[in-house]
């Protein structure tokens, strides 16, 4: 019986260590949904922010993602790392300074094969920042960030 207690406790403790690294590589609330809902394959193949549906919906790594039609769904399930979002999911310019804020779905940049998605509240528009600066150089200080903020 101790066995089984120290078993059910270690896969407890491991499911839980789970949950919390899915959340700290991924801008997602308990409902485990990414990019509130918006289409991975509309912001990197159409440049739009498009609301997926939840009859077209993929599992990567324990994260759901909606598509606007079936044949999304399968883009994004043949290749599911070309269409995950820079950062997780949460705020370029945010991780280029070192932080992770929550996004505007509606605020995001398609460059280079990739989209980065940015804040939006009426003090700060990440995005404007973000097109100010120097891409590059943001976007190496923002991966440099991220692989410490990964782990947070």
């Amino acid at each position: 019986m101790k066995t089984f207690s120290f078993l059910l406790t270690a896969l407890l403790m491991s499911t839980i260590g789970l949950a919390q690294n899915i959340k700290s590589v991924n801008n997602i609330d308990d409902s485990k949904i990414a990019l509130q809902g918006y289409s991975p394959v509309s912001y990197l193949e159409l440049g739009i922010a498009q609301k997926g549906q939840k009859e077209f919906k993929a599992t990567h790594d324990g994260v759901a993602y909606y598509f606007t039609d079936a044949k999304q769904k399968k883009a994004f399930e043949a290749n599911p790392e070309k269409y995950l979002p820079q950062y997780g999911g949460y705020c370029a310019f945010g991780v280029s300074v070192g932080a992770k804020f929550r996004v505007d779905p509606n605020k995001f940049v398609v460059k280079d094969g990739k989209y980065y998605l940015f804040l939006y509240d009426l003090e700060v528009d990440a995005q404007q920042l973000w097109l100010e600066g120097n891409h590059s150089q943001l976007a190496a200080k923002a991966d440099n960030n991220w692989k410490k903020l990964s782990r947070e």
